[in-house]
């Protein structure tokens, strides 16, 4: 049987635009504790592994970062327990929605320090 060769095989990365690749480097690593996997300081780029295949970029803009919490797309992260991963960002002084439960997930947003929308969802087993 002659396969065919998908063009696109899987997501490498995701990025998320800031404007200061330092304070977003501590920010990811310190309370997300996110590691640093490739640094580009000519074109202020950081790539950060998130514990699964895909990872994050961030990379530093001088365009003005304007963030729709409602239109934008974002990244969602994987939480075992969401009410204690909520109150351990809130106690970091981060920026975090209620929880919410629908009935299949439960899940909240927050906010890096450019205002770029994160998530966090536990999947009912």
């Amino acid at each position: 049987m002659n396969r065919k060769t998908k063009a696109l095989q899987s997501i490498d990365t995701i990025i998320i635009r800031v404007s200061d690749i330092q304070k977003s480097k501590r920010w990811y690593v310190d309370n997300l504790d996110l590691s640093p996997v490739y640094e580009d300081n000519n074109i202020n780029l950081l790539v950060l592994d998130t514990g699964g295949q895909v990872s994050l970029t961030l990379w530093q803009t001088d365009e003005k970062i304007e963030v729709n919490k409602n239109t934008a797309s974002y990244p969602i992260f994987r939480t075992e327990n969401a009410a204690s991963a909520n109150e351990e960002l809130k106690s970091k002084g981060i920026n975090v929605s209620d929880v919410i439960d629908d009935g299949a997930v439960k899940y909240f947003t927050f906010f890096d320090p450019d205002g770029n929308v994160l998530e966090a969802c536990q999947v009912h087993e």
